[in-house]
This record gives C-alpha cells, sequence and structure tokens, in this order.
C-alpha cells in the first residue's frame, strides 16, 4: 500500500503550490541547469509584487566583480542594515529573483537593505558563493555600522556560516541572524528528512541533489552549521520554518542549540507551509502571517519594533 505524501490542507497555499508546478515542475532538478533557471526565473516573475512607495534601489559592485543591490525605503528608523542572501538551492536565483521580497522586508523594517548576487554552482562549487558573500559582508561592516544577516533556503544556510565565520575571525558588527527554512547540513535520513521526504515544493532527494552539486566538505562547520560545535558567542537569531518541508528539523535544531549556548533565539515553525512559502505571502493566510512574524522578527534585530 502506497502511503499518500504529507501535505497541507490551507486552500492558499495549495493554490500557490499548484501555480508554482506549473512553472517549476516537481522534477526539475532532472533538467539542465540552464531550463532549471529559465523556469526559476519565470516562477519568481509570476510571485512579482509592486514595489512600496518611495523606496529606491541601487546597484553596483563590490570589489568590482560582485553585484549588489541597495534599498532604501520612503522612512529609514535605523542605523543597522540588513544584508540579504537569496535562496535557490545554490543553482537558482538572482538580485531580480528575491527583489520584491528585499523592497517588502526593507519596507516594513524601516532599515537600509543591501542584497547579493553570489557566483552560483555547479560553475562555481563550493566555497564560491560563500566567498562571495564573506566579501560583501566585510565591505558592509568597514563602516562601522551594524548588520543584520537574513538568508532564505540555501541563502539561509549562507547567513549561518557568515555569523560563525565573523565569530571565529572577531568581525565585530554582526547584531542578529534571520534563517528562513534553512538547509544547514541535518542528517537526510532521520526526523523531516524522512517524514516530509516527499513533501510539495522541496524533496529529500531534491535536498541530496543540491548538496552534491555544491561539492561542500561533508564535516566543514561553516558550509554545514549544524556540525558546529561550539554555538556560544554568536548574535541573537529568528528562525522561522515550515512544517511541510524536509529542512523543517534543519531550523528547529539549530534554533534549540542556540538556545542551548544562551543565545537569544525567537523560533516559529508555520504549520500549513511549504518551502518557498515567502513567495506565497500574498496569496495565503498562513504565508502571510509568517510574513508578518518575519518583519517583526527583523525589525526587533535592527532596533525598529
Amino acid at each position: 500500500m502506497t502511503t499518500k505524501p504529507p501535505f497541507p490542507n490551507e486552500p492558499g497555499i495549495l493554490a500557490f503550490h499548484r501555480r508554482c508546478e506549473d512553472f517549476y515542475p516537481a522534477d526539475a532538478v532532472d533538467a539542465s541547469i540552464q531550463q532549471q533557471r529559465a523556469w526559476y526565473d519565470a516562477l519568481c516573475a509570476e510571485f512579482d509584487a509592486p514595489s512600496p512607495e518611495g523606496l529606491t534601489r541601487e546597484d553596483q559592485l563590490v570589489a568590482e566583480r560582485i553585484p549588489v543591490r541597495r534599498y532604501r525605503p520612503a522612512e529609514i528608523a535605523t542605523q543597522t542594515r540588513i544584508f540579504y542572501i537569496h535562496g535557490g538551492g545554490f543553482v537558482v536565483g538572482s538580485l531580480q529573483s528575491h527583489d520584491a521580497i528585499c523592497a517588502e522586508i526593507a519596507h516594513v523594517a524601516r532599515a537600509e537593505l543591501v542584497s547579493v548576487d553570489y557566483r552560483l554552482a555547479p560553475e562555481h562549487v563550493w566555497p564560491a558563493a560563500f566567498e562571495d558573500c564573506f566579501e560583501v559582508l566585510q565591505w558592509l561592516l568597514a563602516d562601522g555600522r551594524p548588520l543584520v544577516v537574513v538568508g532564505d533556503s540555501a541563502g539561509g544556510n549562507l547567513a549561518a556560516g557568515l555569523a560563525l565565520k565573523a565569530r571565529t575571525e572577531g568581525l565585530a558588527g554582526i547584531v542578529g541572524q534571520v534563517l528562513i527554512y534553512p538547509g544547514l547540513g541535518g542528517d537526510l535520513v532521520s526526523g523531516s528528512y524522512v517524514e516530509m521526504a516527499q513533501a510539495p515544493g522541496l524533496s529529500t532527494a531534491d535536498v541530496a541533489y543540491y548538496r552534491d552539486i555544491l561539492k561542500a566538505p561533508a564535516e566543514n562547520a561553516v558550509a554545514h552549521p549544524l556540525k558546529a560545535a561550539d554555538l556560544s558567542g554568536l548574535p541573537p537569531a529568528y528562525i522561522t520554518s515550515a512544517h511541510f518541508d524536509p529542512l523543517r528539523d534543519d531550523a528547529a535544531l539549530y534554533a534549540q542549540r542556540l538556545a542551548a549556548a544562551g543565545i537569544e533565539v525567537t523560533y516559529r515553525n508555520e504549520p500549513q507551509m511549504i518551502h518557498a512559502w515567502l513567495r506565497a505571502r500574498h496569496r495565503s493566510e498562513g504565508a502571510r502571517e509568517g510574513f508578518a512574524h518575519l518583519c517583526c522578527g527583523i525589525g526587533r534585530l535592527v532596533g525598529t519594533r
């Protein structure tokens, strides 16, 4: 007897998932890298949203090679900046793919935000993406302004790794880390990786594919933050996960370990959400609520809430 894969029942997130599969099929990882990127770009465009009134954007290069985009909302109420790192399995995604998400976070948090277009696999395997993000991190911290690092999915992995490396190197200035359904190097044969192996939007097989294509060393704690032996001294965290997501336990376990190490941490598991629910924030009540909590959590860390 075949067991039916677990699925949410909220109409909004189910409609979102159906629309996603119109653009990005469940077996997308079997397609060429170029096709995956084309599908992903079309998907992101489908869920685009109007820009907040008065918000401005500026594109520039860091170290003459790393594209970044700076968002300045109409009202800025803090000197603390947000550094946003996009998801996409280290394979897809760009400044444009998460443009609307970044704009809305900057607007609601009333803080300047900078996003990064890091190098992607398989053309650039580990540690290229991380090195790009760390170089931008150092560039942002150079003027002494505090920073909150934020990332979703693969970007959540990079954000957590940046906090670990900054601590190790004595690089001051990160005052918060926000991890949105992050992949942190958990065991692929236990917990949510088994329970949600066939979850809508991201399967455990997909996670294995993305890990394989990145080629990060299995025991490297910066690449797999759950492997870090010591989490003390890290910045306060806001961590959010989706219940119907094989990555769910990565987020929960990391939150538990941070708290055990004495780090202030807020953890939310969105009960009806699937991976990539940020894109559903204007179509799903659960995603809308999750996004509101996320922006509030970011706002507390940057000092505007």
